[in-house]
């Protein structure tokens, strides 16, 4: 839980944050407590800040993200692709700040990079206050802030551990990355390369693992701007996952007009969970052995579905070679509490063979409740009856 008199001394430290008209009056609060570094005025264009939107107590994860909103290093959208965003995040529990980060053509992309890299040092130094978890602070851009996003990502240090600034002593990487139709380099895609720096060909094994979103219709940030990305990072051994949806133009943001694409938003909520990103419950390993009428099936998945929404599912594949026993690594191991164990019997045919025959009328499952507790092991010799073909099984 926040520490509610802690943000309040931060926010009111802080000018409050209003559009050029004076209308909407946000939590702000300053990167720098002075002038930032570089600044060539002061104002609203010269301070680069946090906008903190909270998720409700009672839903909060502890999760948090950074939200860059678009405009090409010129603007930024910061209604659809930032407001609109955190406001989402906050749904799914998560803590979202949107940054205000500065903008040509008074200030280059380097610029926003160093507010990048504060906002993340800032973000984790209060973590405590803001009742988030050091170790899941994410961040996510559209557009050129998505290759500011990936440039933080990239261009990350371990921080000043002798530095008399608190927010300096932190790390600036971020533990995972959303970039959405992102530039990720200039000189490839043929445009303003001097701004857009090749930020794929920065990547190394240390870059935090991504989630990718991007679109084939796009006409101001072409796909392949995220293929090359997802090369780079699949080179690496980083951990990624890669949308291109059909349809959409560019700067859709959530892409509310389109419910197709619009569910980028859900995968993103799976692979959070899936990688453990939204619960700081440890996770278990879990062994066992399973079985039909005493001998091993062909071929079985073995899934084990939290009922907490935020917890990771967890599933291994085995087959007749092991004779039923199977091992779920603490690594990609359910956390403890209730779950569905789903089996699914979707070959009794193992090793294949090249005669085409058919060995089940329809893959078949079992359910199951299990309460998964610290190293759990699951024993059990099924029957037939136990099993439904898929088709009855998921009505």
């Amino acid at each position: 839980m926040n520490d509610v008199n802690g943000v309040a001394s931060l926010v009111r430290s802080q000018p409050a944050l209003l559009d050029e008209d004076g209308a909407v009056e946000q939590q702000a609060i300053a990167l720098w407590p002075g002038d930032a570094p570089q600044a060539k005025d002061s104002g609203v264009l010269h301070q680069p800040i946090l906008t903190l939107h909270l998720p409700d107590a009672s839903g909060a994860n502890s999760a948090a993200v950074i939200v860059n909103p678009g405009g090409g290093y010129r603007t930024l959208a910061s209604d659809h692709e930032g407001l609109q965003v955190a406001q989402w995040l906050n749904r799914m529990g998560i803590a979202a700040f949107v940054l205000r980060y500065r903008v040509a053509p008074t200030y280059h992309s380097s610029v926003s990079l160093l507010d990048g890299l504060r906002a993340v040092r800032h973000v984790r130094a209060y973590s405590d206050i803001y009742g988030i978890a050091r170790d899941r602070v994410g961040m996510l851009g559209f557009s050129a802030g998505g290759h500011l996003t990936v440039a933080v990502g990239t261009g990350w240090d371990l921080g000043d551990e002798h530095a008399a600034d608190p927010v300096e002593c932190e790390s600036s990487r971020p533990d995972f990355l959303v970039p959405v139709y992102a530039v990720t380099n200039g000189a490839k895609r043929g445009r303003k390369a001097d701004e857009y720096t090749p930020v794929d060909e920065a990547v190394t094994v240390e870059t935090p693992p991504t989630f990718i979103v991007h679109t084939h219709e796009d006409t101001i940030v072409p796909a392949t701007q995220a293929t090359l990305l997802y090369d780079a990072l699949l080179k690496a051994s980083v951990g990624t996952e890669l949308h291109i949806f059909n349809d959409g133009e560019h700067g859709l943001g959530l892409m509310a007009g389109d419910p197709d694409v619009a569910h980028w938003t859900g995968l993103l909520q799976r692979w959070l969970r899936r990688r453990g990103f939204l619960t700081d419950r440890a996770r278990t390993a879990v062994t066992g052995s399973i079985t039909l009428d005493g001998s091993a099936m062909g071929m079985v998945w073995i899934a084990l579905i939290p009922d907490h929404p935020d917890h990771p599912t967890a599933r291994v594949r085995i087959n007749r070679v092991g004779e039923g026993v199977f091992e779920i690594e603490e690594a990609r191991g359910p956390v403890p509490g209730p779950h569905t164990l789903q089996i699914h019997h979707v070959s009794d045919q193992y090793p294949h063979a090249s005669t085409g025959i058919y060995t089940l009328h329809d893959s078949r499952r079992h359910d199951r409740k299990v309460d998964v507790a610290p190293g759990l092991r699951i024993e059990l010799n099924l029957t037939s009856s136990d099993f439904k073909d898929v088709a009855d099984a998921v009505h």
